[in-house]
């Protein structure tokens, strides 16, 4: 595919940013039909979240062509094929994942409208609705954003410099993934679809990752170039099931179950490789203190805030208290990595635990330097549920630069859940 030349052509806007209801992330679906099943009523709002400030993305992107690319995903539904793959794969080892009653509404939803305002040099755009309509419109927002915003720095551009910086970016990808393929044992998935580039770079980098890695490349997290390159759809579940559920609860002994709660009706729902757990939504530590005898013995843990190491021994710690052995268990390390910190901490962590990566931005969106004044460097957009039946969600995390809530509630929940002093570190992506 010759990139430069469709990014090129874009300008005709002969291709849409979001083709597809299933250009979303797979934990997104396991999640969804979760929520249909446990939650189906609860009000739900989502909001866009510009943590990089600096970024002044209503100055940058159109608001005309960024209510023109919602409103085609608005006019999206499941095609034939997609409801087939979706009803028929194999996922994790396991057929109909998906299961018929969540199938019959999936295949009949159009996403629900959007409230769209501009702020200053940032937009506000929010969600409100149900919450398994809402929950999808997260990934194709983020998608819509990022890719608007490579199209504006790139629209300048002509063909042959267009040429030019997609062979740079190529050829970045490509030395990563030489390095990589240097370890032994690496177990590594692109997660890289919720601050892509762009649809069609995303693509490339799993087809090189394809490649590159073999069966070192484990899958990708999108689940229509899953279905388009013949290839595992990987992901289990995120932060707003327990910020949904923590915000449903009437009180603070409720509040203090609410975590478990989630992982309590994903127990009934799944097994194997779909039992990991997301454990830093209020601090890591407090939760494994706290977690029920039964959650020890699920496959593992993703780490996806603070230090990686830290969390990762913290981990393995907590699985030899409670008589289970860490070499069985499965790390999976998530957060702003690239190269070097993939190849630490496999290194570190090499035959004490099963160890995986999700790849993310820094795969899918690592134009750094490559053009004037950085122009396409990756940055922090995020898109949250931020209230749920007119309750404010709190995430606290492990890095408190990711905390998100009104102050009095993040207070609260500190104390609920035991969270003290934090080290602070810096939000790559």
């Amino acid at each position: 595919m010759d990139i430069a030349t469709r990014v090129y052509n874009h300008k005709w806007k002969i291709d849409p940013i979001v083709r597809s209801l299933i250009d979303t992330d797979f934990y997104k679906l396991l999640m969804c039909q979760s929520v249909y099943r446990n939650k189906p009523d609860t009000e739900v709002r989502f909001s866009l979240i510009n943590r990089s400030k600096h970024i002044p993305l209503a100055h940058l992107i159109d608001e005309a062509e960024l209510r023109e690319q919602l409103d085609h995903i608005r006019s999206l539904s499941l095609s034939r094929g997609e409801s087939t793959w979706l009803r028929g794969n194999t996922f994790y080892g396991k057929r109909q994942m998906f299961r018929p009653d969540f199938m019959e509404w999936f295949e009949g939803l159009r996403l629900p409208p959007y409230e769209l305002e501009r702020k200053g040099d940032q937009y506000e755009l929010t969600f409100e609705g149900k919450w398994p309509e809402v929950m999808l419109w997260e990934i194709p927002a983020l998608a819509v954003l990022m890719e608007l915003r490579s199209r504006a720095v790139i629209n300048s551009m002509g063909r042959f410099e267009l040429q030019v910086l997609y062979a740079r970016a190529m050829t970045r990808v490509w030395e990563k993934i030489e390095h990589l393929r240097e370890i032994d044992g690496l177990s590594i998935a692109d997660f890289g679809t919720r601050r892509r580039h762009g649809f069609l770079w995303q693509d490339w980098c799993v087809q090189a990752m394809q490649e590159g890695l073999g069966d070192k490349f484990t899958g990708t997290s999108n689940c229509l170039i899953a279905m388009r390159r013949e290839v595992e759809a990987i992901g289990t579940n995120a932060h707003e099931l327990p910020m949904v559920y923590s915000a449903l609860a009437e009180d603070d002994a409720g509040l203090a179950q609410a975590p478990y709660e989630v992982l309590s009706d994903w127990h009934d729902e799944h097994d194997g490789n779909l039992r990991i757990i997301l454990p830093d939504t209020y601090g890591t530590e407090g939760f494994l203190e706290r977690a029920p005898d039964w959650l020890a013995g699920w496959t593992g843990i993703r780490i996806d805030s603070g230090d990686p190491a830290e969390g990762a021994e913290t981990a393995i710690r907590w699985w030899q208290a409670r008589g289970e052995d860490p070499q069985q268990k499965r790390v999976i390390f998530s957060d702003g990595l690239d190269v070097a910190k993939i190849k630490e901490l496999h290194a570190q962590f090499s035959g004490r635990t099963k160890i995986s990566f999700g790849w993310g931005t820094l795969l899918t969106n690592d134009f750094r330097g490559l053009v004037p004044d950085d122009a396409l460097a990756p940055f922090s957009l995020v898109c949250k549920a931020v209230a749920a039946n007119g309750k404010p969600t709190v995430k606290l995390s492990d890095n408190p630069e990711k905390a998100m809530g009104p102050e009095t509630e993040i207070d609260r929940y500190k104390r609920v859940f035991g969270v003290g002093a934090q080290a602070s570190q810096a939000v790559i992506v």
